[in-house]
């Protein structure tokens, strides 16, 4: 049987060009498509309905990813075997794994969020750090949340970085993007939510607030940039503004390590005895 080559062995053909562009925020804007890299990444966007639209491969990566090379197919993606230099040249990663994905966008109008009523959101407040913004999903994902919600002053939810970040979960739950943050939180306050700001300088306590027991209820956790927080008068339309306690004597928290204490200290309280979800729920 003959060795297997690639269709794709320039990095100036028009179809490697114009996946090239989507590494830029404009063209991604324009063309309501990005680029998923990786085999978790691509194999999660052939799960997804209606959402991977081209698949670029290495012929090594083919063989070894024969599944999900059959997934993308499946579900109607165009599959191109690649050189690795072409690869390398559509990759945003140091390291290519030989699968890129064209996928198209897949955030949720705000309208449809609220409508479900959801019991724990994130809300990324001015965040502009991709890697930070994909990880906060990552752990709202994890977290058992039904939602993440992006201001419009916050990051691309489609640049390499995030999407890299998020490892998948970008594909797991609804993601408003663009939306102001006077209206994320009137939004969710109409829904029964109630707004609690993360902010080390916070007037309360989230292990005081578990155990006075106020954290059961429907909850979005508002989260600020990673080097300046949350401005006051972002604060001051919360709830309450909540500080997760240092008991030993690091300074502070990174942002995507506060966003997990805060976001699984509700999913606790919500699964407790009393709580808006029952243990078994999303079992």
């Amino acid at each position: 049987m003959p060795p297997v080559t690639p269709e794709l062995i320039s990095p100036r053909s028009p179809r490697v060009s114009a996946a090239r562009r989507l590494a830029r925020r404009n063209f991604r804007g324009k063309e309501r498509l990005f680029l998923a890299e990786g085999p978790q990444a691509v194999r999660e966007a052939a799960g997804h309905e209606d959402t991977l639209v081209e698949l670029f491969a290495t012929v090594e990566a083919a063989e070894r990813y024969a599944d999900i090379v059959g997934e993308a197919r499946a579900v109607g993606a165009r599959v191109h075997l690649a050189a690795e230099d072409v690869i390398a040249d559509i990759s945003t990663t140091v390291t290519p794994q030989g699968l890129v994905g064209i996928c198209r966008f897949l955030d949720t109008p705000f309208e449809e969020i609220l409508a479900a009523r959801p019991k724990l959101v994130a809300v990324l407040a001015n965040v502009r750090d991709p890697g930070n913004a994909g990880t906060v999903l990552r752990c709202a994902d994890a977290a058992g949340a039904e939602a993440v919600v992006l201001t419009d002053a916050s990051v691309d939810l489609y640049n390499p970085k995030a999407v890299r970040a998020s490892v998948g979960s970008l594909f797991h739950l609804p993601v408003a993007v663009g939306v102001p943050v006077e209206e994320a939180v009137e939004g969710l306050r109409r829904a029964g939510v109630r707004i609690l700001a993360a902010d080390g300088a916070g007037t309360d306590d989230l292990d005081a607030e578990l155990d006075k027991g106020t954290m059961g209820g429907p909850t979005a956790w508002v989260f600020g940039n990673e080097a300046w927080g949350l401005p006051e008068e972002t604060r001051a339309l919360t709830d309450a503004v909540v500080r997760v306690p240092i008991h030993g004597k690091a300074e502070s928290l990174n942002l995507a390590t506060a966003a997990a204490v805060c976001l699984y200290a509700s999913a606790r309280a919500q699964r407790a005895p009393g709580g808006c979800r029952s243990v078994t729920e999303n079992q």
